[in-house]
């Protein structure tokens, strides 16, 4: 359970009202939610901040390469079985977008938090969490993170000796490996469609042999632990070995994936499997993600795609052929300069999609689809690639600032 709530300090709660007044100017200027701005003012008026917002919470932690906003969301949706939360819902998972949400939650019993990978060690350290879930980890933004083994050993250090419940995927090498440092573990079989970020072994170096759902490392013998929950189907199994439904509105393997761990990270405070995984039930969309909206009499499905994995797992949701596949990628700060990720995407499994490409690097794209032998047509704007397509459902594959432009022009 959470502490009781101690007063902030005036210097904290100066920091706190100035956070929020350049909150509001930002949103004024019609320049985002403010979370990150008000956040930065925050931290600079005390230091300090993100760990006094934190001390009455029972915080939780989630970070991966993929999936934290959703998983975020839906265990978030399972703690409100048990008591207030409050969560950065909107994406916002560096310090200063987390303090900002924190800030607003002194009534609150739970913090939710989704965290950017490169900070998941220094936000644990100011937040003491109680729980920390740990999904994946792919390539991801090359010019700005890390090469994904730089970043599992990162995780490693910082949960050495976290008195934190690690809830992690056993399926994922990387992941294991860095929660294998932390004294108390739940392992969850997640499942990893993307393997290609860890075929050599992270503790040794050696092949990873990776026979069925199975993987182990023959020369060191680091191996797959034996997980207590696990996605089976349409079904999560528990450490009782009782089955229970998923009740989801989102699609796809991944997010079943996303409520396996979610219906685990939940249990560890008290909420019951068969009441989380309800719960979860009520979540349509996620800052956007999966929102279906009407657009010049066409419906389009907002799919949200960062990565080579996440452009995997998109490609396995989508409607079948002749469904219209909009794809755009631009290439700006928030998204990582460095577009070489492209010639990892299996486009080929496009074939039979009409695809019309937009974005800022649409020229790039359209490099990496003929030469994936796929046809395509590229077009200035958003509103001439749906014009293009006929009457009825296109599914709109867009990377982060992409997205956000789509959800622009589209009214969402």
């Amino acid at each position: 359970m959470a502490g009781n709530t101690e007063p902030l300090s005036p210097r904290a709660r100066l920091a706190v009202t100035a956070g929020r007044a350049a909150a509001a100017v930002s949103r004024a200027a019609g320049r985002g939610s403010g979370s990150v701005i008000g956040g930065k003012v925050a931290l600079r008026l005390d230091p300090d901040l993100l760990a006094q917002v934190a001390h009455h919470l029972d915080v939780i932690l989630v970070s991966a390469t993929n999936g934290k906003t959703t998983t975020t969301r839906l265990i978030a949706e399972a703690l409100r079985a048990n008591g207030g939360v409050v969560s950065n819902a909107l994406g916002a998972n560096m310090p200063a977008g987390i303090t900002s949400a924190l800030a607003g939650g002194s009534d609150a019993q739970y913090g939710v938090i989704e965290v950017d990978e490169k900070y998941l060690a220094t936000v644990a350290r100011d937040v003491t969490p109680k729980a920390i879930a740990l999904l994946n980890l792919s390539r991801d933004q090359l010019d700005r993170a890390a090469e994904t083994r730089i970043l599992a050993e990162r995780w490693r250090e910082g949960l050495s000796g976290s008195k934190a419940v690690v809830i992690a995927n056993a399926d994922d090498p990387l992941v294991v490996w860095a929660a294998s440092s932390s004294p108390n573990v739940v392992w969850v079989a997640a499942g990893q469609e993307w393997k290609d970020d860890a075929w050599s072994c992270p503790a040794c170096g050696g092949v990873m042999q990776r026979p069925g759902d199975d993987w182990f490392c023959a020369e060191c013998g680091f191996r797959r632990p034996t997980p207590s929950w696990a996605l089976s189907g349409d079904q999560v199994l528990d450490p009782h070995g009782s089955a229970w439904p998923i009740k989801l509105q989102l699609p796809g393997r991944a997010n079943k994936a996303n409520a396996t761990t979610s219906a685990a990270v939940a249990a560890a405070f008290g909420v019951p499997p068969q009441v989380a995984l309800e719960r979860m039930h009520a979540v349509t969309a996620v800052a956007g993600r999966y929102d279906v909206v009407t657009y010049l009499e066409r419906e389009l499905r907002l799919l949200l795609a960062k990565n080579p994995a996440g452009w995997l797992e998109t490609f396995s949701l989508i409607d079948a052929p002749p469904a219209p596949v909009i794809l755009s990628v631009n290439a700006r700060g928030a998204d990582g300069t460095d577009t070489s990720w492209l010639w990892d995407v299996d486009y080929s499994r496009l074939a039979g999609h009409p695809i019309c490409v937009i974005g800022d690097r649409k020229l790039d794209l359209a490099v990496r689809l003929e030469v994936a032998g796929v046809d395509f047509e590229v077009f200035e704007s958003a509103e001439e690639a749906v014009r293009a397509c006929p009457p009825g459902r296109i599914e709109a594959i867009a990377n982060y600032t992409a997205f956000q432009d789509l959800r622009r022009v589209v009214g969402n």
